[in-house]
């Protein structure tokens, strides 16, 4: 077994003038959930391209799973899955009799009462595809990515269109791919699904990589707390060094601090010494959401 599913080294690719991919560096452990993020036009979809061997690099070494992509070899392509926003499927087949078709190419499929189990697709067996709901087709896409038994999922956008309660039900079938020794691969724009699904997760701006990590890691390394409260009566006014950090939003106060510790003492002792009750008081640090927005702001409006 290798020791990383993916293995990046100054990867490069450039499109005449025009540079899509600069000189990342990345790797991918075996068994986790990786996430890379990204506004549109970040090159996401060509390091993802260029993993999966569909396009060619200009610079830089790749290895997925032991194998450089670039080689084409067909053990690659039978170790490797694929999930696309769109997987051309024949609407007036079955549930059953498509995922059939689709090992149909492998050497080794899974057999497909699993895959059927595993996608929760099992009573659905029998439907044809053009009668499943959004979610139940997704579903079925991910199906076909599995029943080659890949050891390496490429998800784009899995959850795309999604309501809250199939988009909830989806996330946790990809988790329990974990839990097979899969290793997932996903993209998307949906924050909450990647701090929900991914064990680590990378962000892309410009071609480039701009931080990586756990998203609680991500997190610790913005140093802002956020500490919310309300106040019982609207005569209480903030000592001037604490209005100045503060913000309002009806009848809502938030303060931003490096110092969590030492503000909050300052909160509560403000509000036992003036007598105004603090209601619904809370300490946070930034999501996943609000630190990728800071750093795509941030490194869409560097100059190189």
């Amino acid at each position: 077994m290798t020791e990383f599913a993916v293995d990046i080294a100054n990867l490069k690719k450039t499109y005449g003038n025009i540079e899509a991919v600069r000189g990342i560096d990345l790797r991918v452990n075996v068994g986790e959930v990786f996430a890379l993020l990204g506004p549109n036009g970040a090159g996401k979809t060509t390091t993802v391209e260029i993993l999966e061997g569909h396009r060619k690099r200009t610079e830089g070494s790749v290895s997925v799973l032991g194998h450089d992509p670039s080689n084409n070899e067909r053990i690659f392509k039978q170790r490797i899955g694929i999930v696309l926003q769109k997987t051309g499927v024949e609407p007036y087949l079955n549930v059953e009799e498509t995922i059939k078709l689709f090992a149909g190419y492998y050497r080794h499929p899974q057999p497909i009462q699993q895959i059927l189990e595993i996608t929760g697709l099992e009573k659905l067996r029998s439907i044809r595809v053009q009668k499943l709901s959004g979610g139940q087709l997704r579903r079925l896409d991910v199906a076909v990515g599995l029943v080659g038994n890949p050891e390496l999922l490429f998800l784009d956008e899995p959850t795309t269109g999604f309501d809250p309660s199939a988009r909830r039900s989806a996330w946790e079938m990809i988790s329990n791919l974990r839990t097979l020794g899969k290793t997932v691969f996903l993209t998307t724009h949906y924050m909450e699904e990647a701090e929900y699904l991914a064990d680590r997760v990378a962000i892309m701006v410009n071609g480039k990589i701009v931080a990586e990590g756990t998203p609680k890691e991500l997190a610790n390394h913005e140093s802002e707390t956020t500490i919310r409260f309300q106040l019982n009566s609207t005569d209480g006014t903030l000592p001037q060094h604490l209005v100045s950090k503060s913000t309002s939003s009806g009848d809502s106060i938030a303060i931003k601090t490096d110092t969590p510790t030492e503000t909050l003492f300052e909160i509560t002792r403000w509000s036992i010494d003036t007598g105004n009750q603090l209601k619904e008081i809370t300490v946070s640090r930034p999501s996943l959401e609000e630190i990728y927005l800071k750093l795509v702001d941030k490194s869409e409006t560097k100059v190189d």
